[in-house]
């Protein structure tokens, strides 16, 4: 009588070498968050499509790059301080298609015009949908690398009236300087902001110096 033979299946296991632990070695101190499972994965997809030596530092590279360009613009989104979440590709270009002209706006959306150092100022009736533009357009620079911060009028003035008193004033110009494109939005020079802010002028004026000779 024959005895059937038990076979044992064996699972064969990754080989650590040098090499190998160097690279990873690496990357931690480039601060690349690799994972050493994720690197075996990436050799033996290397090794099995015949990948070159171009491919693979893209397929190694690439997503990481892509992680941290992703978390640079939602840092600079959440530094600008919009009021709102607002996209051009949310904006409803039909409401009034007389009121913007979408492929200018959608060429300022490149940021051209901040890295030219120009000023825009954007004209118009209340409840056309200038503020939606304004910060869609502000999100779009923060995605291109730009540090964009926004104030309305009235906050601007308020925190500028406030340094005043505690003679901060050019420290907090220095901080309405500092980014590369600064958006005052609901910006109207009427009679309750010269009651409550008599120095408004002079404010406003002092931030456009500022801003001028940055």
């Amino acid at each position: 009588m024959a005895m059937k033979q038990k076979t044992t299946k064996i699972t064969p296991t990754k080989v650590t070498t040098p090499l190998r632990d160097q690279c990873l070695s690496h990357c931690a101190t480039l601060g690349i968050p690799l994972e050493p499972a994720a690197l075996d994965e990436l050799l033996s997809r290397v090794e099995k499509e015949s990948l070159s030596h171009l491919q693979f530092l893209d397929l190694l590279l690439g997503a990481q790059a892509h992680a941290r360009r992703e978390r640079g613009v939602a840092r600079r989104i959440r530094e600008a301080h919009f009021a709102e979440e607002k996209t051009l590709e949310g904006f409803d270009w039909q409401f009034n298609p007389e009121a913007f002209d979408r492929m200018r706006i959608e060429e300022l959306a490149t940021g051209d015009f901040i890295r030219r150092r120009a000023n825009l100022i954007l004209v118009g009736w209340s409840g056309i949908g200038k503020s939606h533009i304004i910060q869609a357009v502000g999100q779009k620079a923060c995605v291109h690398g730009y540090r964009v911060l926004y104030r309305t009028s009235a906050q601007l003035l308020a925190d500028l009236t406030a340094s005043l008193a505690d003679k901060t004033l050019p420290a907090r110009l220095r901080r309405y300087a500092s980014p590369d494109w600064l958006i005052i939005d609901e910006f109207g020079f009427d009679r309750i902001e010269r009651v409550e802010c008599p120095e408004a002028a002079h404010l406003l004026y002092n931030t456009a110096v500022r801003l001028e000779v940055k």
